[in-house]
């Protein structure tokens, strides 16, 4: 597939967003840049040239077979010099373009009110789709006031003064009135224009359903934070000295900081009707757009991330992570831990004392302890969130990969810290200490359980291996049919299918009833660990068992064969004596059951028996 879109600005901001969005959606784009190594490309449908839009020879062979251009560069961190960049780069752009017969170029530019002058910034803006367009293309140009998203330049401002001043010193400019859009919205926009049709250009003004000043923009900010932030206006401060006290406090360079403030005295609002009018897009509230960058993280977030290899596979690798806590502890600090939980309950947090619903898994929404389960996948991953009192938010994950084929493991165990405000970040960096000692002894002592096999003697395993002669999708898509169920259930009728709802999927649940006549006891089962095409598992809420989980797993060999695995661990009800008599009993009966699964399956795709492997 040919690319027909040429992007720059790919390792930009909105560049590099735009760019993940076309590949997510599977179209061919190419990308131009001084330095093509920058770029890493995500699909094999992403091609990386080199051109520099100073030059305009060498944007010849980037332009070949292209039908519309996007334009998302600026000069702004180049110093006072940064207009006349600007506008030699564009006019560069749009006549290699007119020569390279491109039918459109899409600009990403600034809202600029009609009264006042304009700052050196957006005039700068408004002059580089000037000179687009005098090279003769039609240019689709988008102005935008402000965009909020993680990583976006005016977002962490915003983030870094009302993190770290509870007191702020503010000029006039704060009471200027503009018009915030979310990183996503920008980018639905200017995708959306390859759509459009053939014309003689437009100017489209984009933003937010809402109008606010920047103090109300810091305060829904402090809002969301549940920061209290004291905002004191003064007239003395100019666009000069606002610049440095920028740069000092915020991730802004300074020259960038100095031409951004410039131009908060000029209102940035939507006056013209044409983008609600021409584009079926409903931009998200500010406060949406907060959650967002605030959720999706970005350089304000503390890490502590540590990894290990270890000589087992990922299933035994990840056993001591999925039984962490409760009765077994957290394998090191115990006392620490329990002392944490101590100083939490003191000040009515959660504790470390909830225990865990199973000693041996776990699924989305239990407690473990001080912890909630946000993410788990069997075998390799499992998130947790932070329950306890803390001036911030906190997650721990542990990521188990497989090495050399599977015969090794690497864990990862990653700490991540989301600070709140001044006092978020003076716990972090004082227990950094800490951490250092309780995260890097957690790890080491998962390594050693894992190596020598940290495993309950009460649980056992059976597991069954076949070659199924069909693609992983098409297995995968064969369980998730309705009628699958009743084709694995053991006939005979003792078992039955009293109610089911919600299929394979997480959260999805059966009730079984077992027995002969009136005699029948009830089971129920529900579902976890979904990963399309890949595997699901269910296990036990009530029933026979002490511990049952079952897991379904579809592992792609070709385009026509995979691996169908199931894997049972279950633990027996009853003493030690018990256990004993009924396991060989238990394990016969399942593995019987699961040689007739195999067997069933593999014939429901036309194929000779299942190949067990």
């Amino acid at each position: 597939m040919k690319p027909d879109v040429l992007l720059t600005g790919a390792t930009g901001y909105i560049g590099g967003r735009l760019l993940r969005h076309f590949e997510d959606a599977g179209r061919a784009v190419r990308c131009v840049a001084r330095q093509p190594e920058d770029i890493t490309p995500g699909r094999p449908t992403t091609e990386v040239v080199q051109g520099d839009c100073l030059d305009e020879a060498s944007l010849v062979r980037a332009f070949v077979g292209v039908h519309s251009a996007y334009y998302l560069v600026h000069s702004m961190a180049a110093g006072s010099q940064f207009a006349e960049l600007d506008r030699r780069a564009a006019g560069n752009f749009g006549h290699a373009a007119a020569r390279a017969g491109v039918q459109r170029i899409i600009y990403l530019g600034g809202l600029a009110d009609d009264v006042g002058a304009p700052s050196a910034h957006l005039k700068s803006r408004a002059e580089t789709g000037e000179a687009l367009r005098a090279g003769g293309v039609p240019v689709i140009e988008f102005r935008a006031s402000i965009v909020i998203g993680a990583g976006s330049l005016s977002f962490e401002m915003i983030r870094a003064l009302v993190e770290r001043l509870p007191v702020m010193v503010c000029p006039r400019w704060v009471a200027t009135l503009t018009q915030p859009i979310a990183i996503d919205d920008v980018v639905t926009y200017l995708a959306a224009a390859l759509d459009l049709p053939e014309s003689r250009g437009h100017v489209f003004e984009i933003g937010g359903p809402e109008v606010l000043s920047y103090a109300d923009i810091m305060r829904e900010y402090a809002h969301l934070r549940r920061l209290r932030r004291l905002l004191v206006p003064v007239p003395v401060l100019t666009p000069h000295l606002s610049g440095l006290w920028l740069a000092l406090v915020t991730p802004a360079q300074a020259q960038v900081g100095r031409a951004l403030v410039e131009g908060l005295r000029n209102a940035t609002v939507v006056r013209s009707p044409a983008a609600r009018e021409t584009f079926p897009i409903q931009p998200m509230r500010l406060r949406t757009a907060f959650q967002k960058a605030i959720d999706d993280g970005g350089s304000a977030w503390k890490v502590d991330a540590r990894e290990v290899v270890v000589d087992v596979p990922p299933s035994q690798a990840f056993a001591p992570v999925r039984r962490i806590g409760g009765a077994s502890g957290w394998y090191f600090g115990n006392r620490l831990w329990k002392m944490r939980g101590w100083l939490d309950r003191l000040f009515g947090g959660a504790s470390m004392n909830r225990g865990r619903r199973d000693p041996d898994c776990c699924i989305v929404g239990d407690v473990i302890d001080g912890w909630t389960v946000v993410a788990y996948e069997p075998d390799r991953l499992m998130r947790l969130a932070a329950d306890m009192k803390l001036p911030g938010r906190g997650w721990l994950e542990f990521e188990v990969t497989p090495v050399d084929g599977g015969r090794r493991s690497r864990i990862r165990q990653k700490a991540t810290f989301d600070p709140r405000g001044l006092f978020g970040r003076l716990y972090w960096n004082a227990i950094i200490p800490i951490h250092a000692l309780m995260f890097g002894g957690l790890l080491r002592q998962i390594a050693r359980r894992a190596e020598r096999g940290d495993h309950s003697p009460d649980v056992a395993v059976v597991v069954r291996r076949s070659v199924i002669p069909a693609s992983a999708d098409a297995v995968f898509q064969w369980h998730e049919r309705p009628q699958a169920l009743l084709d694995l259930i053991p006939s005979g009728g003792w078992v039955r299918i009293e109610r089911r709802a919600g299929g394979v999927q997480d959260g999805g649940r059966v009730i079984f009833s077992i027995g002969l006549g009136p005699l029948r006891m009830r089971w129920e089962s529900r579902h976890y660990g979904y990963v399309r095409g890949k595997q699901f598992c269910d296990e036990q809420v009530k029933g026979p068992f002490r511990t049952w989980r079952h897991t379904h797993r579809m592992e792609a060999i070709s385009a026509s064969q995979s691996i169908y695995e199931d894997r049972i661990e279950y633990a027996l009800r009853g003493g030690s004596l018990v256990r004993r008599l009924s396991d060989r009993l238990v394990r016969h009966f399942l593995t019987n059951m699961l040689a007739r699964r195999h067997q069933f399956v593999c014939a429901s795709f036309s194929g000779p028996r299942a190949v067990r492997i």
